[in-house]
């Protein structure tokens, strides 16, 4: 039951929605009312060819029933985990609103049409150090990567920066989403939707 502080009024727990997205759609424009710094940043959770764990903060850059949709370079130790095991989670929090949002699923890739979308808005710069850095590689020092960023810069001056192709798209299914908002006293709100065969969820709160 509801305890009556701050934007907890805002969903019922106890009779949450059939449809998870609208609310997470809801829970992302409040932060961004906020003025949370980087609101969409999520924690990206991927397991190695391995076996070892391994996490990192990338931004979400889409969302649709499809997914949650993020880009890096495919070459990075994420990119080569996802290529091992094409499943991750996801996890947002927002301190200021004392909530989170955890999301699993499988991982496809973004269409090459997406990719070139995201990549051509991107700032010049930002093109430009996709190609000079080879993201996770062991790198001498940092004058070793400004020397790569400016011979990528006379490469392609006066030029369009194209997309690498080995930089892209990712989504991550909501097979799984679980709503938290937090209590001063520990007795946490929890909502996990899983994903049936059909596209609808079933829906169950959790203990805290």
């Amino acid at each position: 039951m509801s305890t009556g502080h701050g934007p907890r009024d805002a969903v019922d727990f106890d009779h949450p929605p059939a449809d998870p997205l609208p609310l997470l759609e809801r829970w992302l424009e409040d932060a961004k009312a906020l003025a949370t710094p980087n609101p969409n940043a999520m924690t990206l959770a991927t397991v190695d060819a391995d076996g070892a764990p391994s996490a990192r903060i990338v931004l979400l850059r889409g969302l649709t029933r499809e997914g949650a949709r993020f880009f890096t370079n495919r070459n990075s130790r994420k990119g080569k985990a996802l290529g091992a095991h094409a499943r991750a989670a996801l996890l947002f929090h927002w301190d200021l609103l004392d909530r989170q949002v955890r999301i699993e699923g499988r991982v496809t890739l973004a269409a090459d049409a997406e990719s070139d979308e995201y990549f051509a808005h991107r700032p010049v710069d930002s093109r430009v150090n996709a190609w000079a850095s080879d993201q996770s590689e062991p790198v001498a020092n940092r004058a070793e990567l400004e020397r790569r960023a400016e011979e990528m810069t006379r490469r392609f001056e006066g030029a369009d920066v194209p997309r690498p192709p080995h930089w892209g798209g990712y989504r991550v299914s909501l097979d799984r989403i679980e709503f938290w908002q937090g209590d001063k006293y520990r007795l946490h709100d929890r909502v996990e939707y899983r994903m049936r065969a059909d596209g609808t969820y079933e829906v169950r709160r959790l203990c805290p």
